[in-house]
């Protein structure tokens, strides 16, 4: 098989569809998940520490609606680009401070 000839462009097929998808998924759940946290410490005793993890809980979820609809735009693309390393660590931050502050508020 070799490499397509010049000029043809890359048909993307359902793949960036797909990968599209699961990161709506994962934002639908890391959006729930951070709601469950604020209901916890709205149901709860109101602590200072509660509300806090609470706060951060909102901005860390901010910060992960951004990397996502920025991959979800990029995906949008003729020849999407690979995730860059930066956005990856950023995403896998912003899911682990949530479990963090998702415990602490338990």
């Amino acid at each position: 098989m070799g490499s397509p000839p010049p000029g043809d462009t890359r048909d993307p097929g359902l793949q960036p569809e797909r990968t599209r998808l699961a990161w709506r998924r994962t934002t639908l759940t890391y959006t729930v998940v951070a709601v469950l946290a604020g209901r916890q410490v709205v149901r709860g005793d109101v602590t200072v520490a509660g509300v806090v993890a609470a706060a951060l809980s909102v901005l860390v979820w901010l910060a992960f609606l951004w990397v996502a609809h920025g991959r979800m735009v990029a995906l949008d693309t003729a020849e999407p680009r690979a995730l860059p390393v930066g956005a990856g660590v950023a995403a896998v931050v912003c899911v682990v401070c949530l479990a963090a502050f998702g415990v602490s508020v338990l």
